[in-house]
């Protein structure tokens, strides 16, 4: 049972991670079908810009409070993010919209590698060790223990999911965007300006992967040129889970696939004492993508795009 509470804490923590990343990947593809696979290295850039931030901030205020200086790193991060995304968008993937999809699958890809090699660059191919600025007392639930680090990646993912739900269904920009993902030629000649909408979607999910990215490196303690990678890849594997298309199944499958990686990869290593377990976690996330993709194509809660015949 403690094993079980822990896993389920630590599975929570994880696929909140996982949800903040499907939402920019979902609301990407319910707009324009298109998978984003560079949104991963969108995160890492996040990550490791963040990394460099609290570096200068602590070499020029080092009296500075560590939530401050979090705060303003994972700022920086999210404008530096929401900047590279747009241009990512307008440079390699809005002359591509009504190319047969393989075009800009293929130019995804490459984009991930290219950023990839431009941040080993830049920040050179080694492992960081990403500063712990809040506090590190573990606090006790049951026989389980959750840090104060993992309770803000909670606190923080709820806020932005009640936030994307609200500025999605009751916005002007959300009613835009839902307006676009129907029909963008019916959109534009109510006055609704399609660029501008597929620019800002760019924007706001660059920012919950920078978000997410943060989270990941200040829970992990580590980033590097290739964090994104795997990250992106699951949270890709849990808007398929939940249902590509749709904010709420991207929030499901991504708790979920936090909780089935977590959980599975803890009772593997109980089970095998030790010999087996946080290393194999990963098949967890691919095992699933594989059962739901063979028995529910369309994800638990239903591929959500709109029908522009």
């Amino acid at each position: 049972m403690d094993i079980l509470l822990q896993q389920i804490i630590n599975g929570l923590v994880l696929g909140s991670v996982y949800a903040l990343i499907a939402l920019g990947y979902t609301m990407v593809y319910g707009i324009i079908q298109l998978i984003n696979f560079a949104h991963g290295e969108v995160l890492m850039v996040g990550a490791l810009t963040s990394w460099s931030i609290i570096g200068l901030m602590q070499e020029s205020m080092p009296d500075a409070p560590g939530w401050l200086v979090l705060l303003i790193a994972t700022l920086i991060a999210c404008v530096v993010a929401a900047v590279l995304n747009f241009f990512i968008e307008k440079v390699a993937y809005k002359r591509l919209r009504n190319s047969p999809r393989l075009a800009p699958l293929i130019t995804a890809i490459g984009m991930s590698l290219l950023l990839q090699t431009i941040a080993m660059i830049i920040w050179k191919p080694t492992v960081k060790a990403y500063p712990t600025l809040l506090p590190m007392e573990p606090h006790a639930i049951g026989n389980a223990v959750i840090t104060t680090t993992q309770i803000v990646i909670l606190v923080v993912t709820v806020v932005s999911l009640l936030s994307m739900v609200y500025l999605v269904g009751y916005t002007r920009l959300g009613r835009a965007m839902r307006a676009t993902a129907e029909n963008p030629r019916v959109a534009a000649l109510m006055g609704v300006k399609p660029d501008m909408v597929i620019s800002a979607t760019f924007v706001i999910g660059a920012i919950l992967a920078a978000i997410a990215g943060v989270m990941l490196a200040s829970n992990y303690g580590t980033a590097q040129h290739y964090m994104g990678f795997l990250p992106g890849l699951k949270a890709f594997t849990a808007a398929v889970f939940g249902g590509i298309g749709n904010l709420a199944g991207a929030v499901v499958g991504g708790v979920l696939l936090g909780l089935i990686e977590s959980i599975g990869s803890g009772y593997l290593g109980a089970l095998t004492g030790g010999v087996l377990g946080s290393q194999y976690s990963d098949i967890f996330a691919f095992l699933v993508l594989i059962i739901v993709l063979t028995l529910r194509p369309s994800g638990l809660l239903g591929e959500r795009v709109a029908d522009r015949a």
